[in-house]
């Protein structure tokens, strides 16, 4: 068996120690390991959706505003496809402001809630927004004001679209949870659409300016039940898209959903 040759120093797996001229080299590799590794987790954290402050902007560039404990807002309440509120028009939003609601928790709001459909009401809870979406999730029965309801803006079609996207909660996906959307959240939304909480539709790229659609069933009531086992994965849907004030509903066929 031949010698080793001289002055040559060799990585023993079983010695005690690493041979004098290999440890710089090594300090500096495991030095450049732990920082790749730190700045490969810096950059899947930033990549992620910012979870929503808590607070509501009315109008875009203007800060949210915030209460300690809840947040309190009045608006026409619409019980279909899913309970939500549209506040009063402002200078930005013409038709009023939607905001879905949901109950604490992985619940939606009561059905007895769709006895108020088209009256104002005074509704207080913890709010979240991010993009177009937004929602209110309260414990609170809410309250029936003594006015008028601004009549409902009327149902403008938009045609029959083929869309990509995911089948989320809207309370996550607004910024409930991070991340609100994909297959890591997939169990958090099933139990949260399961639960009657408002299913929205995010698209793959902007739809009429918007990214997050209302999802409701072919006949525009709720999301089909056929389409549960699609929840939090990407997939292909042929519906009817709808505009109602400042939202887009998805009337989806869930006979169409496939793999994109």
């Amino acid at each position: 068996m031949s010698a080793a040759p001289a002055g040559r120093d060799f990585f023993i797996g079983w010695a005690p120690a690493a041979p004098r001229a290999l440890r710089p080299f090594l300090a500096s590799a495991s030095v450049l390991v732990v920082l790749l590794f730190l700045g490969l987790g810096a950059l899947l954290g930033g990549v992620a959706d910012d979870p929503a402050r808590t607070g509501f902007a009315l109008a875009p560039g203007q800060a949210p505003f915030t209460l300690p404990e809840s947040e309190t807002v009045s608006g026409r309440f619409v019980a279909a496809p899913y309970p939500r509120l549209v506040l009063p028009p402002d200078a930005q939003h013409p038709h009023g402001r939607s905001m879905l609601l949901a109950g604490g928790g992985k619940y939606g709001l009561p059905e007895a809630y769709a006895a108020l459909d088209g009256r104002m009401v005074r509704a207080s809870g913890f709010m979240t927004a991010r993009g177009s979406l937004a929602m209110l999730a309260t414990d609170d029965l809410p309250i029936v004001l003594d006015e008028p309801a601004p009549a409902s803006p009327p149902v403008q079609p938009l045609g029959r679209w083929r869309l990509t996207g995911e089948i989320c909660d809207g309370k996550c996906a607004s910024g409930a949870m991070r991340p609100g959307t994909g297959l890591a959240h997939r169990a958090c939304a099933v139990l949260c659409i399961a639960g009657e909480i408002p299913p929205v539709f995010v698209t793959t790229a902007p739809v009429a300016g918007h990214s997050f659609l209302l999802l409701a069933g072919p006949d525009g009531g709720p999301m089909s039940p056929a389409l549960r086992d699609r929840i939090g994965l990407r997939i292909r849907l042929d519906g009817a898209l709808e505009r109602r004030g400042d939202i887009l509903v998805f009337r989806a066929d869930p006979a169409s959903a496939a793999w994109p």
